[in-house]
This record gives C-alpha cells, structure tokens and sequence, in this order.
C-alpha cells in the first residue's frame, strides 16, 4: 500500500536541507482509539520532517486520551475537550492550540480515521508550493478496505453542479483507480478527509462552521476559500487510505442530513439556486429512503436521521452555539515533542491567522462558483 520510506527520503531534492515550511497536522479522536494510533503510525513515519502534529480527543469515552499519550506523546501533543464539539468544533480547537505554540505556514486537517502514504505531506507541500495561488490541496484517497481490495478510489477531489439534482458529487467515489485520475487539477472542493491549506485561507475565510455537526463543513470551507481568491487542487500523487464510515457508524449517520445539506446551499449560493434545491426536497427524500432501505436497515441511523429531518424542519442544530470559550476549556493530555520549528523562510501576506473568526460564519454568499 505504501511506497518504500527510504527511497521516498532518497528522491528529496537538494533544497529540502533548508527549513521547509511548518506544516502543523490536526486529528479528531472520538472513540475510535484503533483508528486513531493507526492514523498517527502514518503521520510519525511521513518523509516530510518539519511537521507538527495535535491530537484532539473529542471528550471520549474512557481514557483513550491517556492512551494516545501513551504511545505517541513524544511526537504529538494530545489536548482534550470537555464536551464533544463535532468533526468542526474538534479540528478548530486543534488549530486554535496549534497557534498557540507556533505559526504554521500550513494546516493539514486529517480525520482519525485516514492512513497517510509514507510521502503524502511532502506530495501535498510540493503542490501548494508549485502554485502560489493555491490555497487547498487534497490527496488521492482509496477505500481502505473495499470488499477485500484497497486499490478502489473513494475521492479524486468534488464538483459543484447546481443544477443537479444533487448539488455536490465526489470524483472517483468507487472507481478502479484510472489515468483520468492521474492528473493534477484544480476542483471545487476536497473532502475533509484530509486537505492541506495554508495560513492565508484561514485568515480569510475562518476556522470551519460549527453549525455543522459531521459533514459540509469541508465543503463550505473549500467554496469560501475560492471565493477569496484560493485555488483549490486535486494532487494525486499525495495518497491516503479511508476506512470509509467509521465516525457515522459511532454516530449512526448515514451523512444524509437534509438540515446541514440544505443549509450549506442556503449559506453560499444564491437565493434561486436554494430555491430550485429546495424544491428537489421530495425526490432527495425519496433517494435517501431507498438508499436506506437497501444499505443500511439500521435502527439508529433511521432515528438519527428523524432527529436531522426534524432539526431541518425547526432551524435548530446542537452545535450552532459554540463560541470561542470552549476551544479556551481544553486539557492539555501532553505537549509533545517540544515547540515546532517555527522560524519561517517563506514570505508572508500581511495579517495573522490566528485573527480568523471563531467559528468562521459569515453571510456572504458564493456567486462566482
């Protein structure tokens, strides 16, 4: 599955001996305690050596946070929160305390539940560092295990159709992995999974939506970031491995979420194209009970979904409060490594990223998509 550590090391190039930029890595642990140690086994073994990496567990169960420490608190430092604050609340606190301690020239947000190829951030730092008016990147990833095979795609970056009967599709999403999905290109969005931006994205668009609870939040992060002048790149050279659906089996979320969906169209586009979408309600309602019917039959994914219907019909979302407080509640579980090399030999736009807005909701809308 993974390229050979020393030959990736071998084929760095001369100027990698001066300090490249700081890449600082965030993941999301919620009772996924295997997923996770798997994840940062990929991370601490990366080409890419100035990297620092921030593990946030999202108040599990148990004593999973002690656990991380345990096997990899001499090369993450691993805070915890008091509460769970979703996919979006738990990465921003991750970034709020990566700012803490340094300034980043990159974030690279990746869910606990990816394994990263030995090369994946030294592919993806290549990329933004070939195009200055890159903004997001976003690897290759494969189905960790599609009926025995791991070689199928999951995501080749997204697409925007808004006159679609859904709005946004993922490129790739179980195809045999092909020359079309070879070639480097810019995409309308890049899956949370796993993506790269730089310092500037997040002072211009803000950290990701709170509103949304698991899911979107990518995807209005990446349609902001364009809006504000960032290109956002497929690399398919960078690679990643997906156990697809962990974190929705624990949640029993079939990620069909008619509250978080029609409230990303309502957000960013304008109001006719919300309006066409919301008239394709009873045809999307339709496609999810079929799709239900014939993969899931899960008893909670079914009342989870009612939950999401019924916060769609009344506006109302759990996490649609969270202010900056809560990132300020954090236990720190261990420090890691040290403070990262911050000391930085690329140049700087004016203003600072850790000014972004908390959680990051503007109101403007998306009309150049």
């Amino acid at each position: 599955m993974n390229v050979d550590r020393d030959t990736a090391t071998a084929a760095m190039t001369d100027s990698d001996s001066i300090q490249p930029p700081l890449v600082g890595a965030i993941t999301v642990n919620w009772n996924g305690l295997s997923d996770t140690l798997e994840c940062l086994d990929s991370l601490r073994n990366q080409t890419y050596r100035n990297l620092h990496v921030v593990v946030v567990d999202n108040c599990s169960e148990g004593n999973e946070a002690e656990r991380i420490r345990e096997a990899h608190g001499d090369f993450a430092t691993v805070i915890r929160t008091e509460r769970n604050l979703g996919s979006a609340g738990g990465f921003n606190a991750g970034i709020k305390h990566m700012l803490t301690r340094a300034r980043p020239d990159y974030f690279l947000i990746v869910n606990n539940d990816i394994s990263a190829d030995v090369d994946m951030v030294e592919r993806l730092v290549e990329t933004m560092r070939s195009h200055p008016e890159t903004g997001i990147v976003g690897p290759k990833i494969y189905y960790k295990d599609y009926h025995g095979r791991s070689d199928v795609l999951w995501s080749a970056g997204g697409v925007i159709n808004r006159w679609g009967l859904k709005i946004h599709r993922q490129l790739g999403q179980g195809a045999d992995d092909r020359a079309e999905f070879n070639s480097e290109r810019e995409v309308d969005w890049i899956s949370g999974a796993a993506f790269l931006f730089t310092h500037e994205v997040l002072r211009d668009v803000g950290y990701l939506n709170t509103w949304y609870f698991v899911g979107h939040e990518d995807i209005e992060f990446c349609l902001k970031a364009t809006a504000a002048g960032h290109r956002v790149v497929y690399a398919p050279r960078a690679r990643a491995w997906h156990a697809v659906g962990a974190s929705a089996r624990k949640l029993s979320i079939t990620y069909a979420d008619p509250g978080a969906y029609y409230y990303l169209i309502r957000r960013v586009f304008p109001t006719h194209v919300y309006l066409y979408h919301l008239a394709l309600f009873p045809l999307l309602l339709a496609r999810w009970g079929i799709l239900f019917a014939i993969r899931i039959r899960n008893a909670g994914a079914l009342r989870r979904f009612a939950g999401d219907l019924r916060g769609f019909v009344t506006g109302r979302r759990p996490n649609a409060e969270l202010d900056a407080s809560v990132y300020d509640a954090c236990t720190v579980v261990s420090s890691g490594p040290g403070k990262p090399e911050s000391e930085s030999t690329h140049p700087r736009t004016e203003g600072h990223a850790s000014s972004a807005r908390l959680p990051g909701n503007s109101t403007s809308s998306i009309d150049s998509i």
